[in-house]
């Protein structure tokens, strides 16, 4: 864990005298684990949060192309040109939504599409419409995966391949938090994949939204 790391490089700089080379490299590894650290601590009152709130925060209009673009921003930016990400929209939907709920719901799915996706992999993130409802994928040419661990996804803290996850320092959260933001709009996370092939993720908002 982050904590059993930072605890045991922090006992080494203390007890050795070190060159300045293996001091930077125990640093580094500190604060790489210590921001894991966060981004677990994040997700967890991120979660809490959500599930002890009655209803979603005050909802209004969500322009969902704009946000959309700024995100794919960010997940240009944390794949540093690895993969090709593109946007492909039918319309320039709006959904009646908590904004920063759905922010980070489309957060997630971007985030994981570039850590679980090998470099020269494509992500695409399209809208469409399908008997009323509105339907936003985030779909990639990654590791996929396999049928059997499908229905255990959105669990906190499940991980397919742990050894996998730890690298890319996921937290093992993200998929349950993308599924109350969803619940929470009456609406739903659809999860498709196959191992080797890719895989896409669906938020289904109502057609009340």
């Amino acid at each position: 864990t982050p904590v059993t790391v930072i605890g045991g490089f922090a006992e080494t700089l203390l007890g050795l005298e070190l060159d300045e080379a293996s001091r930077r490299e125990y640093l580094g590894m500190i604060l790489k684990q210590s921001q894991t650290m966060q981004r677990l601590v994040d997700d967890l009152l991120t979660l809490s949060s959500l599930e002890n709130s009655a209803g979603t925060d005050t909802e209004q209009s969500v322009d969902i192309r704009p946000l959309v673009e700024a995100l794919v921003g960010e997940a240009r930016a944390l794949s540093q040109d690895r993969h090709t990400i593109e946007i492909r929209f039918q319309s320039r939907p709006s959904v009646l939504a908590s904004a920063p709920e759905i922010e980070s719901a489309i957060r997630n799915l971007l985030t994981n599409a570039v850590r679980y996706t090998p470099a020269g992999g494509r992500i695409t993130v399209d809208w469409r419409e399908r008997d009323g409802d509105g339907e936003l994928t985030v779909r990639d040419t990654g590791i996929g995966i396999a049928a059997e661990h499908l229905p255990r996804l959105t669990e906190r803290f499940y991980r397919v391949d742990r050894g996998r996850s730890r690298d890319t320092g996921g937290t093992g959260l993200g998929l349950a938090i993308v599924k109350h933001i969803m619940n929470r709009h009456g609406g739903r996370l659809l999860i498709d994949s196959e191992l080797g092939a890719g895989s896409s993720f669906t938020l289904r908002f109502p057609a009340r939204r």
